[in-house]
């Protein structure tokens, strides 16, 4: 059974290096640990930020959720997401997940997975903070985010 752990924090999340120790988890049979970071991007300059506001505790509970399906669908022995909420500036990341395994298919299959989901499923909502100061608009999932999670149902 995977071991499973989920944080939304407000908190900047520095760099990935600061989750080195995901390694000390992971057990003496893991050979691969697949790792996503997602940031913030400025979209050329015309982008500050990124406001993200969550639905607490549901957010938890669904990325968990996501957790346990990639957990049911390979033999991951870990898998982690940390995930922002609040205004998040442009060149910061937003999400973090990793995942380990005996082998590397299933690590990469399993991040994979929980992106594609994320992006869809996980309620989280977005609004530009733009560089000239006004803010934009919420942003709506993308029908390629939609296509991506299809193609994991069974």
């Amino acid at each position: 059974m995977a071991t499973i752990s989920v944080s939304v924090t407000d908190q900047a999340i520095a760099s990935i290096d600061e989750y080195a120790d995901f390694e000390i988890v992971c057990g003496d049979n893991d050979g691969a640990i697949a790792h996503f970071c997602g940031r913030c991007r400025s979209e050329n300059g015309t982008l500050a930020a990124l406001e993200l506001e969550h639905y607490p505790g549901m957010a938890e509970a669904q990325i968990e959720a996501l957790c346990r399906k990639a957990a049911d669908k390979w033999p991951i022995t870990n898998i982690t997401v940390i995930h922002r909420h609040g205004l998040v500036q442009a060149g910061e990341p937003i999400v973090l997940v990793f995942a380990s395994s005996a082998h590397r298919e299933a690590a990469l299959a399993a991040v994979q997975l929980v992106m594609d989901f994320l992006k869809t499923d996980a309620p989280f909502w977005k609004r530009e903070h733009l560089a000239d100061g006004t803010r934009g608009a919420w942003i709506a999932s993308k029908v390629e985010d939609t296509q991506k999670r299809d193609r994991w149902e069974d």
